[in-house]
């Protein structure tokens, strides 16, 4: 019996042995494989401290009382708005349409001229890529637009749109020629 005690005492000796053998073991691995990991962070640990720039000074907020007595009411029509209006001045609403009419403006190019006797005429290319002659006196685009006068380089029209105000006022635009 002493021999099996002295057996299993050997045995217990062995086990602990191998028990603190393995844990050396494995405690030396683990400190080796981190071993870059741990001389970045001290590199980085020992490096300089940035200088953080002290925030902007703010300005204090400059408050506006405002006093409606001192300005116009935007909604209101301006007296001299109202005086400029010219009431008798409307678009012909019984002539007959022009073809170039039904286009927006900025939808027609102002492609070429032709002259002929001293007749000048204007080339208007439309949005569907139809090219239309037209003179002074016709209508282009949707705001009743007459020609006044055909150049070289623009056609010049006189618009009459809307004024906002239940009336009708007069509006210059031209169509320069497309390089």
């Amino acid at each position: 019996m002493t021999q099996l005690n002295h057996h299993s005492t050997t045995a217990h000796y062995f086990k602990a042995i191998l028990v603190l053998g393995s844990i050396l073991i494995l405690s030396a691995c683990s400190s080796g494989r981190y071993g870059d990991l741990d001389s970045y962070i001290e590199e980085v640990k020992a490096s300089q401290k940035g200088r953080i720039d002290p925030l902007p000074e703010i300005k204090p907020y400059e408050t506006f009382v405002y006093k409606p007595e001192e300005v116009r009411d935007p909604f209101v029509p301006h007296v001299e708005e109202v005086a400029s209006i010219d009431t008798s001045l409307r678009p012909n609403m019984n002539r007959k349409r022009e073809p170039l009419e039904q286009y927006p403006l900025d939808t027609l190019i102002f492609v070429g001229h032709l002259e002929k006797s001293g007749a000048r005429w204007g080339l208007v290319a439309s949005p569907d890529s139809a090219v239309y002659r037209v003179q002074v006196g016709n209508y282009i685009g949707k705001n009743y637009g007459k020609i006044i006068s055909i150049t070289e380089t623009n056609i010049k029209l006189v618009e009459i749109i809307p004024s906002g105000t239940g009336g009708w006022i007069d509006r210059e635009a031209s169509l320069a020629l497309s390089e």
